[in-house]
């Protein structure tokens, strides 16, 4: 392929070579797009040591060696495919184009990463002070809230780590990252909120049989200092719970274990007053009623982000539609909506657009739009003429 502005034949500069190379705009070293077919690039080789004839150009070969072809979108590489159906020799993909945006790794530091450190730190202080004063007052139910809110640490730091982990980089072996450890870490945090009220049912149903007494005023100071602690971190994670799983079971438990502590003040200013022993069980049984209601619908959705289930806020018959109306559209089929993580979504789709060349500005919009409405961030799409039939369209088949 000739170079602009070099003769065919013997490769010497012709007259206004020197002002057409200044004048090529420069593009930093690795940006660049390339034409596939077969694996051979289109453009201009600095690496064969032609000679320029201008400083510019001398300065533009400072650069690492790389080739120029008329470049789009400046922020990835776009790339043309071409060849028959299904063949993956050289490079030679079929006969589609895959558009992929509006993912990008470079995320802000939340706000949940300092909550989930705050958070972790305060309840682990108060499970020492609950624990101490349990042992004081001889209160077994300080000492099982205790290790009740012993499991909220440890809830929260699965998290945080869950968080922390899930803004690492891909790499060749996690393409996507670490973002579903945060779906895991949602998935532990509500089975452990349930084993824990497993634990409050059972400590009710034997203290029905055996009612203990217990030392109500200092029950109720420190069960109120568990309110404070409690709802007070929850409120940390109650700006995002409605945006990531993660944050919302964080923000569920620490609701329930505040309403917990709230349960033993009740429950021990009216034991002060009637001495009905009984009372202490029966508050607790309704509590942990009340948390099992809770946290079934965030065990619900780990769950089924765990398993690929479409994410909740999205509408997978709504964004079928969209694409079907994108312009030139006739088919869309293979369309798969599935969680990266608590907080990202992603999709893979063929679009069948009979007669239609490649068209970047069509994959970009369409990605654009698929970030907006459906808050869908990762795209890859899949362009077929639909000359051949696609092994993948049947709705049966994975």
């Amino acid at each position: 392929m000739t170079a602009p502005g070099q003769d065919q034949h013997d490769g010497k500069p012709t007259p206004g070579a020197a002002s057409e190379e200044a004048s090529r705009p420069v593009f930093p070293p690795g940006h660049e797009t390339h034409n596939h077919a077969g694996h051979n690039h289109a453009g201009h080789d600095h690496g064969t040591g032609h000679a320029h004839a201008t400083p510019a150009a001398a300065k533009r070969d400072s650069h690492p060696p790389h080739d120029h072809a008329p470049h789009g979108d400046h922020g990835h590489d776009d790339h043309d495919h071409g060849g028959a159906e299904g063949s993956h020799s050289g490079h030679d993909h079929s006969g589609h184009s895959h558009g992929h945006g509006g993912h990008n790794h470079a995320h802000a530091v939340p706000s949940s990463l300092r909550a989930f450190a705050i958070g972790a730190s305060v309840n682990f202080g108060f499970v020492i002070i609950e624990a101490i004063f349990g042992l004081l007052s001889g209160s077994l139910a300080l000492l099982a809230d205790a290790g009740h809110n012993l499991s909220d640490v440890l809830g929260l730091l699965l998290a945080w780590g869950a968080a922390w982990l899930s803004r690492r980089a891909p790499s060749p072996r996690r393409t996507f990252g670490y973002g579903r450890s945060s779906i895991l870490a949602a998935l532990a945090n509500a089975m452990i909120l349930l084993l824990g009220t497993g634990g409050i049912i059972i400590e009710a149903i034997g203290r029905f049989g055996e009612p203990a007494p217990i030392q109500t005023g200092v029950v109720m100071i420190v069960a109120l200092a568990g309110i404070g602690v409690n709802f007070g971190t929850a409120m940390l994670f109650m700006a995002d719970r409605k945006n990531d799983l993660n944050v919302r079971g964080a923000f569920v438990h620490l609701v329930a274990d505040a309403a917990v502590s709230l349960g033993v003040v009740v429950a021990a200013a009216v034991i002060a007053v009637t001495g009905w022993l009984w009372l202490d069980p029966v508050v607790s049984l309704i509590i942990a009623a009340a948390i099992i209601a809770g946290t079934w619908a965030l065990l619900r959705d780990s769950v089924n982000l765990a398993m690929d289930v479409v994410p909740s806020g999205i509408d997978h018959a709504a964004v079928e539609a969209f694409l079907a109306g994108r312009p030139g559209v006739s088919e869309v089929h293979d369309l798969h909506i599935w969680g990266l993580s608590t907080t990202d979504s992603a999709l893979t789709v063929h679009l069948v657009r009979p007669g239609a060349a490649l068209d970047d500005a069509f994959l970009a919009e369409t990605c654009a739009e698929l970030k907006i409405r459906f808050k869908i961030g990762h795209a890859a799409i899949q362009v077929e003429n639909g000359t051949i039939p696609c092994a993948l369209a049947p709705a049966h088949v994975i």
